[in-house]
């Protein structure tokens, strides 16, 4: 991944970037039922990773980036603890891409969270040409 900035939901819950994976550090804020993570905060680290994937694989080009559906799947509880993300093009077309998340959080093998996404790619109109 490339230094594309994160949008300011990202930093509502504290994310870094690490490698090419996203980090969101676990935070009080961020418990919905007692003893486990909220799935909001989860879908939103999966999103964000999604949406930074596309913009790095973009490669500055300027685009307005628009989920078109998003299906997350919750395979296990999100503990409290810090949770990773890492985002995966499966394709890139001209108008959309198509992008599959995977979550975890202390053993990469163990996924608390999977997630498919297309996301509508609307170029400026000088870069659409061609």
């Amino acid at each position: 991944m490339t230094a594309n900035p994160l949008p300011p939901y990202a930093a509502m819950l504290g994310l870094r970037r690490q490698g090419d994976a996203m980090v969101m550090p676990f935070q009080a804020l961020l418990i919905g039922s007692p003893g486990r993570l909220h799935g909001g905060s989860v879908a939103g680290l999966m999103e964000i990773a999604a949406n930074l994937a596309v913009r790095d694989a973009l490669a500055g080009e300027a685009a307005t980036l628009k989920p078109i559906n998003v299906t997350v799947d919750y395979l296990r509880e999100g503990a409290m603890e810090d949770t990773s993300a890492q985002a995966f093009i499966q394709r890139m077309g001209r108008r959309v891409a198509n992008v599959r998340v995977e979550a975890w959080q202390t053993d990469r093998a163990r996924l608390i969270a999977a997630a498919r996404m297309n996301i509508l790619i609307l170029r400026e109109a000088g870069e659409a040409a061609g």
